[in-house]
């Protein structure tokens, strides 16, 4: 199903109907174009709607960025929406960067539960493979940045073209159709045959190791809380082939795309 910005509903397989959707005891969400735009803080609007959902389902986040970017992004307004000590935390779980983190709240403090972080010498390898898939795809990258390209973010390498703090005015102007990416994946996937590869937000690559992305998040969350993944659906604004929710679907979980944050709004309003 597909969830438009203007509130209609076109078909996207695999098929869950709202009904269905509002019936499952997990919703997973992504991050970047889906509960936020990219980068920047979650509205109000959108952290009143999850906090009501938080009080009837268990809700999963998973994203490319670090914990320090949901620190930053996401966590913030759900904070200050009630007292923490009353706030059903324990029905959320995130996971950063990618899948390879899990985090849960315990007792007024959000703890690491797993994290299948890079060894220093499997991210010396990626740093070069970049640098060598970059120079043979001919791609131009950026002549400014904003703050740096790569950022390790321990089990996960990221690199931005724009830079990490790059404004979305700016990072929508360098790949707004992903092909140089993809182009520069091409290349890089023959160097790093051990890893898993994927691009996400508006101007990232993104390096873990092989086997982790959203299809080992959506799985390792089902296991964690012990419900079958016929009862979880994800939700994202990149489902299709090459987009950076792509891979969730690999799981067997129930897909939903949205079109953007207040197409997410509306389908959130209506689960509730």
């Amino acid at each position: 199903m597909h969830l438009r910005g203007d509130g209609k509903i076109g078909r996207c397989p695999p098929d869950v109907s709202m009904k269905n959707i509002a019936e499952k005891d997990l919703i997973i969400f992504d991050l970047d174009g889906t509960l936020a735009e990219s980068k920047q803080v979650m509205d109000s609007e959108m952290t009143g709607l999850l906090a009501q959902l938080l009080k009837r389902k268990k809700v999963a986040v998973i994203s490319g960025g670090s914990f320090e970017q949901f620190e930053k992004q996401f966590l913030p307004g759900l904070e200050n929406f009630e007292k923490i000590e009353s706030f059903p935390f324990s029905n959320l779980l995130l996971l950063p960067t990618t899948g390879s983190t899990l985090y849960i709240f315990k007792k007024n403090n959000w703890v690491k539960e797993y994290s299948h972080d890079l060894s220093p010498a499997e991210k010396e390898k990626i740093y070069a493979a970049f640098k060598e898939a970059v120079e043979k795809s001919g791609e131009k990258m950026p002549t400014e940045t904003y703050g740096p390209v790569s950022e390790d973010r321990g089990g996960q390498i990221t690199f931005s073209a724009d830079g990490q703090q790059a404004p979305i005015s700016v990072k929508a102007e360098w790949d707004p159709t992903e092909k140089k990416r993809l182009h520069i994946v091409s290349f890089l996937k023959p160097l790093l045959p051990d890893f898993s590869i994927g691009i996400g937000g508006m101007t990232s690559i993104d390096v873990t190791k092989k086997g982790i992305d959203k299809a080992f998040g959506v799985k390792k969350i089902c296991e964690y809380i012990k419900i079958p993944i016929e009862k979880a659906v994800y939700i994202g604004d990149a489902l299709f082939e090459g987009g950076n929710d792509y891979a969730a679907r690999a799981s067997g979980v129930e897909c939903v795309e949205v079109a953007n944050v207040t197409a997410t709004k509306k389908l959130i309003a209506e689960i509730i």
